[in-house]
């Protein structure tokens, strides 16, 4: 929801689909990844077909194919930690906005609402405190996601900084 706000208040930039190889969530969109077989995302992943990618849960990858954005559109990517940590590598100049929840029991209503499993649900909270401590070093800027138009407004505001740095609209 954040992301998909940020795209219709900001022009000019692109998200790219993660493929995932976790089963669709009841109601989730259809384009809200590339849900492929493993075997299919590990041939992409040694053919090189991704900026990033992890296991999260053993035989659950999630990555992010090389991005082929539209001439003249910034690229967004959502990703965890682990991805932000490969993209830094491969582009040292990329800008990394950590998107917090307000606090733990609000993330954990979030993943249940979301329809994720009870084992996603247990790895994701387990992995958050680490996340997050590791986010903070990483990222440019850390934003907490307790009102979404405020969230919106304040990744905004962070995208129009940057291209103004760098020359761009």
């Amino acid at each position: 929801m954040l992301v998909d706000k940020l795209l219709e208040r900001v022009p000019n930039l692109w998200l790219s689909r993660s493929w995932n190889t976790r089963p669709k969530r009841p109601g989730e969109r259809d384009d809200a990844y590339t849900f492929v077989d493993p075997e299919t995302f590990l041939a992409h992943a040694r053919a090189g077909g991704f900026l990033e990618w992890v296991e999260f849960l053993p035989g659950d990858y999630r990555g992010t194919p090389v991005p082929d954005p539209p001439p003249d559109h910034d690229v967004v990517l959502e990703i965890d930690i682990r991805g932000a940590r490969q993209v830094r590598e491969r582009y040292p100049d990329a800008i990394v906005i950590m998107v917090l929840p307000p606090s733990r029991a609000a993330q954990e209503e979030r993943l249940r609402r979301r329809g994720d499993s009870e084992e996603l649900i247990r790895a994701r909270l387990e992995l958050a405190e680490t996340e997050e401590a590791e986010g903070r070093e990483l990222a440019d800027h850390v934003i907490v996601n307790d009102d979404l138009n405020r969230a919106v407004e304040e990744l905004a505001g962070i995208v129009e900084m940057h291209r103004s740095r760098t020359g761009e609209s």
